[in-house]
This record gives C-alpha cells, structure tokens and sequence, in this order.
C-alpha cells in the first residue's frame, strides 16, 4: 500500500544564498516535503518505527537547513540523501523549498524556490 506522509508549510530561517548579505543577515524559509512509502505494516502494528516518524523528519530537515549553503538546490540533494539513508524504505520525495521575500533588484517577489521529485 503506498502512502503519502507530508510535512506542510515547515517554517525556518537559515543562511542560505549567492549573495553576502544572505549568508550574514538569513531568511525565511518555507518547506513543504512529501515522502512516499509503503505503510501497511504500520496500519497493522500501530509502531511508529513501521512508517515514517514526521518529528524525526523535521529534525532531520531542520538540522540540514542549518548549515548555509550557496544554492537551494545543494541543500535539497543533502536533505533527500539524508531522508533515503534514514529510512531506505522510501519510494518517492517531492520537496519543495521557498526562500520568502527573496533579495531580488527591482522585484517584489512573494518567494523564490525549488521543487525536486524523486
């Protein structure tokens, strides 16, 4: 059985950018992680460690967002290798990760991002 878990609207401030001002000064990010896997197990056992713990998850986001990075794609590849080497099980990724209020020249952007599927 193939089963969805999401992380929704996972709100951080990290250090992330091309530009000075963005490693020194941060923003706000927004990130929302879908994680495939098969939970049939878990609907039976009611064990935690038979399908994806969501606050393990976070954890391990959170951690990975804490150390800056030039591009949002490099911090993507780092949180989905880490996602599939904590749990092998998984199926499929789709993360998405919004820098809000990006420093764009002449631009009044909502947010700026990344979706990566696996």
């Amino acid at each position: 059985m193939q089963t969805t878990i999401c992380i929704n609207h996972l709100q951080l401030y990290a250090f992330h950018g091309v530009l000075e001002q963005e490693h020194s000064v941060g923003n706000h990010y927004n990130i929302d992680c879908k994680i495939t896997v098969d939970v049939s197990r878990a609907m039976q056992t009611d064990e935690v460690a038979d399908t994806i713990n969501y606050a393990e998850a976070v954890e391990l986001i959170s951690d990975i967002m804490k150390r800056p990075a030039h591009l949002l794609e490099f911090v993507a590849g780092r949180i989905i290798d880490a996602l599939q080497e904590r749990w092998p099980n998984i199926q499929h990724i789709d993360l998405c990760i919004n820098k809000e209020n990006p420093p764009i020249a002449h631009a009044d952007v909502e947010s700026c991002g990344i979706r990566v599927t696996t």
